[in-house]
């Protein structure tokens, strides 16, 4: 159970990432719990072997994956900001972490895993130029099975169109206890026709 003072020191960390660097971070605040709770709902968790989480920022969604997950799933972090990265190595030392989502395919091979069934994201897709939209996406495309689960939370449905159109989109849910509130995009990759 995290102290008072730890979520405290989490928010304030957050808050002077997202100050430093607004366009990476996205949001004041770590993801709220009933976000967090959103996301991994989502999951069919007993049909997970392999998945991946994008953005994972300070371990707000992170710890929910650690309890959901099964004994035999195998979870890859992501984060690129060299603070946080630290910290979860440190806080999740019993998943792999790594820096760059863009290279998710590639860490896929390192990893010798062939395709993962869920990829998590926390990324701020919009704040991102539309080239490093395309690349993450296609990474992570290539590295979902067919029917495989992308989650996404935003804070607007400004990438609903971007995300239609290379996914299935089967919900999208309002968390409105959130700071801000948010959007989880429950998508599926579609199948070879």
């Amino acid at each position: 159970m995290t102290s008072i003072s730890g979520v405290v020191q989490e928010r304030l960390l957050f808050f002077y990432k997202f100050l430093r660097s607004p366009g990476q971070i996205g949001s004041v605040t770590p993801s709220s719990k009933y976000l967090a709770r959103a996301m991994i709902d989502s999951v069919p968790w007993e049909e997970v072997k392999y998945v991946a989480e994008l953005g994972s920022g300070t371990g707000a969604i992170t710890k929910y994956i650690r309890s959901a997950v099964n004994s035999n799933t195998r979870v890859m972090l992501f984060e690129k900001d060299r603070t946080l990265y630290r910290s979860l190595k440190y806080q999740y030392s019993e998943f792999p972490c790594y820096r760059n989502a863009c290279r998710l395919q590639s860490i896929l091979g390192q990893e010798k895993i062939e395709q993962l069934d869920c990829v998590i994201s926390g990324l701020p897709f919009y704040n991102f130029p539309q080239e490093m939209r395309y690349q993450l996406l296609d990474q992570v495309i290539s590295s979902l099975r067919d029917g495989g689960l992308f989650l996404a939370f935003q804070y607007s449905h400004q990438m609903k169109k971007q995300l239609s159109e290379r996914f299935d989109i089967e919900a999208i849910k309002f968390v409105a206890l959130n700071v801000p509130p948010a959007f989880v995009y429950v998508c599926r990759k579609r199948g070879v026709s």
